[in-house]
Order: C-alpha cells, then structure tokens, then sequence
C-alpha cells in the first residue's frame, strides 16, 4: 500500500485522548493546525524516503509543537552572565512595589490623565514630575519612553535648523548602533565639533558659537573612558559661557543615578541633581539603568524649557503609558528613604550584593551542578568572577563576584558549547558566558529565594548529560 494512505486523518488524530486534551488547553483551531502541520511533514518525510511514523509518534509531535506554540518569546531567564545590566536581559529589574504598582495599574482604571481633586482633565507628567523635581533639585520634569527619545524631543524642540556644539570626544555610540550625532541629524540640528578626542578646551566652545548656535552640550561618556592625556571642560563653565551668550547647556546623562553611590562603595557616577547645581538648564537620563526602573526618558530642568518642550507634537508620539508611569513612581519613592535603598531597589542590592554572599551561595550550589554534570568530560569548581555593572555604565570598573567555572578535560571543548545551549534550552533558561576556555555562571544576579529553583532545573542537566545531545555521543 502506498504509505501516504496510511497516515491517520486530521478527525482521528484529533479523536486521540491526548490531543483531545490539548484542545481543552489550546482551542480547537489551533490545535487542528498543528495536526495538519504534523501530517504535512510526515507526508514530505514519507516522499524523502522516511518511514511510516506510528500514531503515538505523530500525538508526541503535536504535543511538543503545542507546547513551543504556547511557550511566550518574553520568558524570565536566570541572568548569570555577569553583567547585572543586561540590556540584552531586560536591564534592571524591578523592585516588588513596582511590580504591585504596575499590576494594579494594568487590572484597573486609574488616574492616568484626570485629575481628582478638580475633577477635570490632567497631565499624566504629573504622576512623577513632583518626585523627579524633588529628588533632582529641578523646576520641571517630563517622562518619554527612552533616554535617546529625550534627545531627540528637546533637540527637536529647542536645536532645529540650528547648530548644537558637542566636544569631539564626546560624540558616543551606544547600543543598536544609535549614534549622537545621527539623532541630531534625524532631530534637524546640526552638529558643531570641537576639540581633539582626547582634550577639550572652553576657548574651542567660545570659538565656535555663532548667530545659529541654540544649546552647548555634553554628553556624558557612560560607556567607555578614555584615560591619559586628557581633558574634559567642567559643566560650570560651559554654564557660564551659554548662560553669558544667553543659551541653555544641555546634559545627556544617559544612564543616569539619582544618589552617591559611593555610599554603598560603587563608583562615582554623576547625578541630574548635580548638573543642575552646576548650572545645567536641562538634564536627560535613562529610568531602566543605574536609576533602577523601568524603560523611560526623563528630562529635568528649567520649567521653561519643559513647557516648550512637552508643547512638541511629537512629544505625544514618544510618551509613556500608565504602566511605565506606575512602575516609576513606585521606584521614585523608593529614593526618598535613601538609607534603606539598597535593601528594596533590586538592581541597586545586586549591585551591592557582597563576594563572601555570593561565593556561600555557590558553596551550597556547587554539588548540584557537580551531580549535573557527573556523566560529562568536564571539571566544574567554584570561582572568583568579576560582574559588570553593564547597560554602558561605569565601563571600567568591575565588582567582586563569585560563581562556577566549567571546564573541559583534555581537548573536548565542544561539550561546553552543548553545555551552554542545555542551559538555555531549561523551561527557564539559565545564561552564562563562554571566556578563556570556560563557561562562566556568576551568581550575583541570584536571589537568595530562587536557588531552591534554580537547584530544580540544574537538577534537569542530569537527564539531559545522559542523552546524545549533550554528551556528543560519549
């Protein structure tokens, strides 16, 4: 008989018990498109030469294709790459009262755009201006969904058809080849170098104002420093000389903090609130990074400047919506109780999170992934590591970390890549890196309260360390 005849029709596939309950999960729609997708390839299987696959091979099929269908692409992952900052993982994560905030948003209505006490309409600004003004020192504050959104906004507002004058060595690129100087392009100013890479001078700034300057600026080098033979104009005296030619001096912070670190022995990195004592008119800042919440652009700083800027009709294509609104709120208050910060700002604890804690944590670990790994040609010991801050912050400076350092025996460096696509093949995948001949898992970014997960799924590995897949046929 021809094989093809043989195939079961999509009405008894779908008749079988265990794609009956599939449609339970799934509905009958999208389940019947998977039957036919699996008959589909075993027609072309079966003309490639293949044999008749059986019944129960064909409901295994369909099982595993619903479940992949019903898998979301935005899944939580443990993020053991070192860098805390992931921008690839999401960048900072969110504190609990930002996610309870963000939850109540989402399950009802709120006060987004209404104002309760008259009754009228409202400026949804509202919801964190007055924070922002309090823990910056700023007249005026209003939220866009990015920091490079920020740029362009007042750029646009304040800078089009004119020049903007940037020191050479501050011309960044950040990630996704987004370049200063081709938003200012996109914004419709024009951009004036001056100085070297390296040293910059105030008499390069004064030297190059025009009747068609609109804003000096500076842009904070977040990610990357040059060291050496350098100089850079402090942001008081680019103040002076704008505020003497009557122009605003602009600050782009780019992943911005809104307290010393140094307090918790992080590095210095620059704050709105001192740029705006020093005489900045305005000051743009990232919300997801050092600042710890969620994916915005805040802009502080002269409310004048504001007012202009929030008057942009694209200000209105670039706005927030209530949940980032609710999430920033929530992690703006948290500033306002700075001495228990580090306690309740996730990204500000991890950060913070002492070797000797992380190096226990690996300790107690350690012989769960040692079980996991027993039947692989592979040495697995605990490791001083050190994290990144990442997301273009603090570029050179690295925290003391600890984690796991896997290693190949002999020349099998093959089963490290395995390793490492097994780990991200876990129902929640595990990331790590690849460096210098070992796969690296620092555990900084673990919680104490996920290792008893985290556990369960290294536990997987073993299941996994048996099969071909991973141990490359040994």
């Amino acid at each position: 008989m021809n094989p093809l005849s043989q195939l079961p029709s999509v009405d008894r596939l779908l008749s079988e018990p265990a794609v009956a309950s599939l449609v339970d999960i799934h509905g009958r729609a999208i389940v019947t498109q998977l039957v036919r997708t699996a008959l589909a390839k075993a027609r072309d299987a079966i003309r490639a030469g293949a044999p008749l696959p059986g019944t129960a091979r064909l409901v295994a099929d369909i099982g595993a294709d619903a479940r992949t269908q019903a898998t979301p692409k935005l899944r939580p992952v443990y993020n053991l790459t070192g860098t805390v900052l992931h921008t690839n993982l999401g960048r900072a994560p969110l504190p609990e009262e930002a996610v309870a905030a963000l939850v109540a948003a989402a399950r009802s209505p709120c006060a987004l755009e209404y104002d309760i006490g008259s009754g009228g309409r409202g400026d949804r600004d509202d919801v964190v201006s007055d924070l922002l003004c309090e823990l910056t020192g700023a007249e005026a504050a209003t939220v866009v969904n990015n920091n490079a959104a920020a740029v362009f906004l007042l750029l646009n507002t304040l800078a089009q058809k004119k020049e903007v004058i940037v020191s050479r060595g501050e011309l960044v690129e950040i990630g996704g080849a987004f370049r200063v100087p081709d938003i200012m392009k996109r914004a419709g100013a024009k951009l004036v170098e001056v100085g070297t890479t390296n040293r910059t001078h105030l008499e390069d700034f004064a030297e190059a104002l025009s009747p068609r300057t609109a804003m000096l600026m500076k842009v904070h080098a977040s990610n990357y420093t040059i060291q050496g033979f350098t100089h850079a104009v402090p942001e008081s005296e680019l103040a002076n000389l704008a505020h003497a030619n009557d122009l605003p001096f602009v600050v782009d912070l780019g992943s911005g903090t809104l307290t010393e670190l140094e307090r918790w022995g992080l590095p210095h990195e620059p704050t709105p609130r001192e740029n705006l004592a020093a005489g900045a008119d305005l000051v743009t800042f990232s919300g997801d990074k050092l600042l710890g919440g969620p994916q915005a652009g805040l802009l502080v700083g002269r409310r004048d400047l504001i007012a202009k800027i929030k008057k942009n009709p694209l200000k209105r294509a670039l706005r927030v919506g209530k949940i980032t609104l609710a999430a920033l709120e929530a992690v703006l208050r948290l500033y306002r109780d700075p001495d228990r910060l580090h306690e309740r700002l996730t990204a500000l604890g991890q950060l913070t999170r002492p070797q000797a804690e992380i190096r226990a944590a690996a300790e107690r670990l350690l012989p769960v992934l040692q079980a996991a790994l027993a039947s692989l040609p592979v040495d697995v010991e605990i490791a001083s590591l050190k994290s990144q801050i990442g997301s273009g912050s603090l570029p050179v400076d690295r925290l003391p970390s600890a984690g796991f350092a896997v290693r190949a025996q002999g020349r099998k460096g093959g089963v490290l890549n395995r390793i490492e696509a097994a780990l991200r093949g876990l129902e929640r995948p595990v990331v790590g890196r690849i460096e210098d001949g070992a796969l690296l898992l620092d555990l900084r970014c673990l919680a104490p309260d996920e290792e008893p997960e985290f556990a369960a799924r290294l536990s997987a590995l073993s299941r996994l360390g048996a099969s071909r897949s991973l141990s490359g046929g040994r």
